[in-house]
């Protein structure tokens, strides 16, 4: 039986399944990951190819809708079959299954496994300590996860994705009959919903950074990109059309007239109707596939990984030590048996799990007061240990409030054909609306020009050209082709001016004169876009990017981005706390530095997105170190700037809000974001800020650093005593005829220790140790380990002496008073070194633990001297000391307490203090 439990806990701990995440990895990052060969059943591949290949009145027809949406009676019809749209994976755990993932960490195992032993030999009493220890590790994990997962989830539900749907609505009575066709009592109405009320049939409208919220049949598409390497692990983003461009594609995510649950719009736009919500998607049936892969650990989960086979390491040396030296010694094999055991117990961090879990949901629950949504708890390490923020500019450094401060031609002064022709343009253009065209339209006075003009096509705007267009109708019989988009891309398809009333070429010298007047904008903090036409006959009635070509420049409109008020104060305090800041931004080199230097980054090394492109791996990995500002760079960019920081060793966070930030908040250790950003950099971030003040950035990060603070003082308290306890037991089974405690009065121990550290998380932290980055260093464990551990080894021997010499404890007859003391003794400086391990200042008078750490260590200290001095102590086998003792213990207590903090002093100066 043993064997077999053996066996089995073993291939449990190869098989590394306890390194659980505290948040399922999200699942575009877990497919991201999935072997090449992970395959969806063939069912719903050949479910794809019939929407695909259907006529579209066919398939309107088969999921009960049309081509201006449903009712409301339809939708909840579809839902009654479909259900809801989610996916299994991303629903929250049973009550019983978060119990279990609580209950099988290495530790708690461990312990199982020695209080199956414990009661296979009869030891009723160890059996029940060991597995209050168990149960009490495994409830306040389970109590302290169920808290922060339900306020994690109330918080996630203000962010929720939207998608934009076509859905027919009742007239109310006294609405005009003629906004319907006769006969019909509903009119199409756009609505922008939850992406989990989607249902089959519906009808949803798509742009660049949306992310697509179901599997869908495009019935319409105009330059419509999709980046979909979650499901193909390309990289490039992929065409789609409304009509199928080959029907012998085999794999399902070849069809190019069928979008997926997951992906995310890069660039266009479309209509589409949804054929598959939830877990029948693709999305949902690769889901299913993927949840048998091993996943593979954060960085956070990485470092307490190593930290805890450096504590199981040193246990798996030391306990058969004991065991064979007490065997030997006293000859009774059993006795020695349940010692080692319960030495065994003593050296478990059984609460590791529990204090980990429960600093990382006090410090979410300290952001979520700050309106601060952590996605991913173990984000909040990630925070503390970022040493690199790389930000984008535009609305994030900046307002996210642009306004429109000028209107000129190319010569510089004002013209009111220009904002004419930027009005047309961002009101009929239906793809991604940033805050330039937001702030154009806000001139409302301009509707009346949108009455003499009728649209006719749209060229979507995509980072690559940097532009987009709008062909509108005049009512003359000509059409207008109107261009926006960034100046340099512009004057790239223009041949010739419109200024000072006269059309002139465009030549080198004009194209210096007009590129001054650009820059002087831009030196001025403004954001310049480029406005161009072109006239072309009524025939043309379908337009693409060919088309953008030989165009007339009409001007410029200008934009003020102001920074947000926090922003300076913000970064100057990330910089204190030793986190380097890099912005990283696709604007032009002359309003980032201006808009840099406002924002207190004086020192400018800036680099642009040209040279980056130019440089190999070798040479960008050095450039990254030396560079602060990057300028007009694409996504793929960011992406590699992020990736480079990455592998020089940095922890690199980023923050931004557009999907040209997708990609990096993906790549980096820990992506930023706000409420306001699009949904794919939503899904994207592990953290996103509901307020605009960036002030939280700093204080998250010292957040993120009390936290990895308080969880490793716990491991070193536990480490460095566990150590001291082992070579006191060492010293004494070889020269002493009898135990120096049973292993009862072990158990006893350590159970009311552990529940003295549940106090941890709350402890404070001393601001040298928020001041700078901090990371995981097992080695760094290990030496303080080896250093401090037999510090109390020697108030142990001390003890062991006392109570020989002094109160004669030295028989087999009077061993209860020899293991009362030394039990006393042990538990009072375990207590205490949670004081003098906690600070790298003086304790007590430099720095002082949080009330509910020092009512802790109270309540134990009384605990320890009760058990012996009171009613109970034949229970535990133990006997009332004498009088005289307790001087001695102040003694012993006082001269370790010096000598810690003698030995902390060296080794801060040797070493440093983490």
């Amino acid at each position: 039986m043993l064997t077999t439990l053996k066996n089995g806990f073993v291939n449990f701990l190869r098989s590394r399944h306890w390194a659980e995440h505290f948040r399922r990895i999200p699942m575009l990052d877990q497919l991201a990951k999935a072997p090449a060969d992970l395959r969806v059943p063939a069912a719903l591949g050949d479910r794809l190819r019939s929407a695909a290949l259907a006529a579209e009145a066919e398939l309107l027809q088969g999921l009960n809708s049309a081509a201006d949406g449903l009712d409301a009676a339809q939708v909840d019809a579809a839902r009654a079959e479909a259900g809801w749209n989610t996916i299994a994976q991303d629903k929250p755990m049973s009550a019983g299954e978060h119990l279990w993932l609580c209950f099988r960490t290495p530790f708690n195992i461990l312990l199982t496994l020695l209080a199956v032993v414990s009661w296979v030999t009869d030891d009723f009493k160890g059996t029940v300590v060991i597995g209050s220890m168990v149960l009490l590790s495994t409830v306040l994990r389970f109590w302290q996860e169920g808290r922060a997962n339900k306020a994690a989830a109330s918080l996630q539900a203000m962010v929720s994705n939207t998608a934009t749907v076509l859905r027919r609505r009742v007239l109310d009575e006294g609405e005009p009959s003629d906004l319907r066709p006769t006969g019909f009592p509903t009119v199409p109405a756009s609505l922008e919903l939850p992406v989990r009320e989607l249902v089959p049939g519906d009808i949803i409208k798509l742009s660049a950074g949306d992310m697509v919220p179901a599997d869908c049949r495009l019935l319409q598409a105009k330059d419509l990109f999709l980046a979909q390497s979650a499901m193909t692990g390309e990289s490039m983003p992929v065409e789609k059309f409304a009509q199928l461009q080959g029907a012998d594609q085999s794999n399902p995510v070849d069809l190019d007239n069928i979008v997926f649950m997951g992906t995310n719009v890069v660039s266009g736009a479309g209509t589409a109707l949804v054929v598959a919500t939830g877990n029948i998607t693709y999305l949902g049936a690769l889901a299913g596939r993927a949840t048998a892969m091993d996943r593979a650990p954060t960085a956070f989960q990485t470092g307490v990984n190593k930290v805890s086979w450096v504590l199981i390491r040193f246990m798996l040396v030391m306990v058969p030590l004991v065991f064979a030296i007490n065997g030997f010694t006293k000859g009774d094999w059993t006795e020695a048996l349940l010692f080692a055991l319960s030495v065994a117990v003593g050296l478990t961090p059984e609460m590791l799990p529990m204090i980990v879990t429960a600093t990382l949901a006090k410090g979410a629950v300290f952001l979520s007061r700050k309106q601060v949504i952590v996605k991913r708890l173990d984000a909040i390490q990630n925070f503390g240990a970022m040493d690199v923020l790389c930000t984008d500019k535009t609305g994030t450094l900046t307002q996210d409030k642009i306004f429109l401060a000028r209107h000129l031609d190319a010569w510089g002064d004002e013209s009111h054909h220009v904002l004419d022709m930027a009005y047309l343009n961002s009101y009929y253009q239906t793809g991604l609306k940033n805050l330039l065209d937001v702030a154009v339209l806000e001139h409302a006075e301009l509707l009346e020009v949108v009455r003499n003009y009728a649209k006719v096509d749209e060229i979507p705007f995509d980072f690559v050209r940097r532009r987009m267009s709008v062909v509108v109708s005049d009512g003359g019989g000509h059409h207008i082709l109107i261009t926006k988009g960034a100046v340099d891309e512009i004057l790239q398809v223009c041949t010739s001016v419109h200024a000072a009333g006269a059309v002139m070429p465009l030549d080198d010298s004009l194209r210096s004169r007009i590129v001054a007047v650009t820059e002087e904008l831009n030196n001025q903090g403004l954001r310049v876009v480029a406005v161009a036409t072109r006239e072309s006959a009524a025939s043309q009635q379908s337009y693409g990017v060919a088309d953008e070509a030989g165009m007339e420049l009409c001007g410029f409109v200008a934009f003020i981005d102001p920074p947000k008020e926090s922003t300076a104060p913000a970064l100057q305090a990330l910089t204190q706390h030793g986190v380097h800041i890099k912005v990283l931004t696709g604007d032009n080199a002359a309003v980032t530095a201006k808009v840099c230097k406002e924002v207190g980054i004086t020192e400018q090394a800036m680099m642009l997105g040209g040279d980056v492109e130019r440089m190999d791996d070798a040479e960008l990995a050095r450039a990254v170190e030396t560079h602060n500002i990057f300028a007009k760079l694409s996504p793929a960019h960011k992406e590699r700037i992020v990736r480079m920081l990455k592998a020089n060793g940095h922890v690199v966070g980023f923050l931004g809000d557009g999907i040209n930030d997708a990609a990096a908040l993906r790549a980096a250790d820990i992506g930023i974001s706000v409420d306001t950003a699009v949904d794919v950099a939503k899904e994207a971030a592990d953290i996103i800020l509901l307020e605009k003040s960036l002030m939280v950035l700093e204080q998250g990060v010292q957040e993120g650093r009390r936290t990895f603070a308080n969880m490793l003082k716990y491991i070193k308290m536990t480490a460095s005593s566990n150590f001291g306890n082992v070579f006191s037991v060492l010293v004494a089974s070889a020269f002493i005829p009898f135990l120096p405690m049973l292993p009862l009065q072990l158990l006893v121990q350590n159970l009311v220790y552990d529940l003295s550290q549940t106090a941890i998380p709350f402890d404070h932290v001393d601001e040298e140790l928020i001041a700078r980055p901090q990371r995981w260093n097992p080695a760094d464990i290990g030496r303080f380990m080896v250093f401090f551990g037999p510090i109390s080894s020697v108030f142990d021997i001390l003890t062991f002496v006392l109570m020989w010499k002094v109160f004669d404890a030295n028989t087999p007859e009077k061993q209860t008073l020899f293991q009362s003391g030394w039990f006393v003794v042990g538990l009072l400086t375990q207590s205490l070194i949670v004081h003098m391990i906690r600070t790298a200042r003086i304790p007590f008078i430099q720095s002082r633990a949080a009330w509910p750490v020092i009512l802790m260590t109270l309540a134990v200290m009384a605990i320890g001297i009760f058990l012996p001095m009171g009613p109970l102590a034949s229970h535990f086998k133990l006997e009332a000391l004498p009088g005289s003792y307790f001087v001695y213990l102040v003694l012993i207590v006082l001269g370790y307490m010096g000598l810690t903090q003698v030995m902390k002093k060296w080794y801060i100066r040797r070493f440093g203090w983490q």
